[in-house]
Formats: structure tokens, sequence, C-alpha cells
């Protein structure tokens, strides 16, 4: 039995930022939120450690081919997500942030993109902006090591270059994005407002 094509695209949420800065709880929390809704949801998530798995470099070590896979493996997953007909598609890790994990990768080994492959990169992860309607963006708050928050040991340097390649990335492209701090009420200022935007959406 085929299961049948939902008549219009769910809603899509996707969430950018350096690592260790909520990305994964927050986007479980909103799952909840909506849920409690009644909406369906379907959420992507896991490219880092697939990469790895398939021995992609990560973090400091990233190259144009890792880059290359993680988004458009990332764009693969928010497809096949969304033939599960859900209403809302949570997507974590936007392309955006594959292209800032490269960038801060390169900053990190004093190294610069080959230009054309960079912006064959660019582009690639561009085509997919216009996709989300809503895009959050952690900030990572620098008085909250890493290891207090998850216990793996990242770099300190690499975690502040892939923030601040983020949100440039963000500012030069001129994308909307909801910024979301790491206190408690820039969490729960932006679950609102993906909860509110949703209930809009998807209300008859």
């Amino acid at each position: 039995m085929v299961t049948p094509a939902p008549s219009s695209p769910p809603v899509r949420i996707g969430i950018t930022g350096t690592h260790s800065t909520g990305k994964t709880l927050l986007l479980k929390r909103i799952e909840m939120e909506l849920r409690s809704h009644g909406m369906t949801v379907a959420r992507t998530g896991r490219l880092a450690k697939r990469a790895a798995a398939l021995g992609l470099p990560k973090m400091h070590h990233h190259t144009a081919t890792s880059t290359e896979w993680i988004i458009c493996q990332g764009i693969a997953d928010t497809l096949a997500a969304e033939t599960q007909c859900a209403d809302v598609v949570l997507v974590d890790r936007a392309p955006i942030d594959a292209l800032a994990y490269y960038g801060a990768a390169l900053e990190y080994r004093n190294e610069r993109a080959e230009p054309l492959e960079h912006e064959r990169l660019r582009l690639l992860a561009a085509t997919q902006h216009p996709t989300f309607t809503l895009l959050l963006a952690t900030v990572l708050d620098p008085d909250i090591p890493a290891s207090a928050t998850d216990g793996h040991p990242y770099d300190p340097r690499y975690r502040t270059l892939a923030d601040a390649h983020v949100h440039t990335l963000l500012a030069e492209d001129h994308l909307d994005h909801v910024r979301v701090t790491s206190d408690p009420a820039g969490v729960d200022a932006a679950i609102a407002q993906a909860v509110s935007l949703c209930l809009e959406a998807i209300a008859p």
C-alpha cells in the first residue's frame, strides 16, 4: 500500500548553531509542545555521528567533501521525513550549519578554501534557505563550557569559531532567523514562536 502524498508541504523548522548550545534539546521541547497540540512531527538529526561512522573528518578537520556530504544527506533526510506526511518537520542542523563548520575548520587550520569549491558549496546550501518556514540560530554563551553541557571535550576555540561563522553567514546572506540565547527566557520565547507559527500555518 502506498502512502498518499500530503496535499501541502509541512511546516519546516530548521536549527543551526555551534555544538553544545542546546539545539537538539530545543527541538525536543518544540516537538513535545507540538504533539501536545495534536500535531504530527518528524525530526532529522545525528548527521555528524553518521558522517564520522563513514570515516569522514569532523570538527576542525572538516573538508569540502565532508561538508558536501552533510549538506546533501541533510537535504535527503529532510525530504524523507516529509514523506511521513507529518504536519511539521524539525531539521536538526540546517544546511548553513555545515558551511559554517567548514569555514571554522579552515580558519582553525589557517587555510583558505578553493574559491570555486567554496562558492559551489555555498550555492548548494543556499538552495535550501527558502524552504524553511522558521530558522532558529542558537547563540554561544562563552560562560557555559561544552564539557559542562554534554560531557564531550570539545575544543573551545573551534566551538567559538563555529558560532562566529554561523552568525556571520546568516548576516551576510540576510537570512531571516530567530536568535536563541541559552537563558530560559530565550529558549521559552523560541518555543512559543515555533508553536504559534505552526498552529497558525496548520489551522483549518
